[in-house]
């Protein structure tokens, strides 16, 4: 187990989730699965209660704690895209599978994680400056998936 995990919380589907994320982004896998020692406030002993895991590339675990907290956009997860076809995928594998589409390339999974699915243009007509970005935010701005020959129509103005 890395030193430093991210630890995301999750009713009681923390293992579903791993094996989502690890199918759908490279560098991703499911490592152990910990069942419970004994009875907890909102599961039993035997129950799938932590699961580590890594989602492209950062480790994390799944702590499966029960419905006291819920997942919010202030965590998200972003991934770095290099073109529509890889944007698409992701994006599509996300909301497909029981998720729902938000803004600016902003989009949740059925377990109420956030994600950005972003491609690399944007990032990088963003960090241009001036008008370049103006522009290439402006369009953003009116975007749910980013739609990357948008952006690169912005950019040359």
């Amino acid at each position: 187990m890395a030193k430093n995990t991210i630890c995301l919380w999750f009713d009681k589907d923390a293992e579903d989730a791993a094996r989502f994320y690890a199918e759908t982004f490279p560098d991703s896998a499911v490592g152990k699965v910990t069942r419970a020692p004994g009875n907890y406030p909102e599961g039993k002993e035997g129950d799938v209660l932590v699961v580590e895991f890594t989602v492209a590339g950062i480790p994390c675990m799944g702590l499966n704690g029960g419905s006291a907290f819920k997942h919010s956009e202030a965590f998200s997860f972003q991934i770095l895209t290099e073109n529509q076809e890889e944007t698409d995928r992701y994006w599509n594998a996300i909301v497909g599978n029981g998720g729902r589409e938000s803004d600016c390339g902003w989009c949740r999974d059925r377990w109420g994680i956030s994600w950005q699915i972003t491609p690399r243009v944007l990032m990088e007509a963003i960090n241009a400056g001036g008008g370049e970005a103006k522009r290439a935010f402006d369009a953003m701005m009116t975007m749910q998936k980013i739609d990357v020959a948008r952006i690169e129509a912005a950019r040359r103005g």
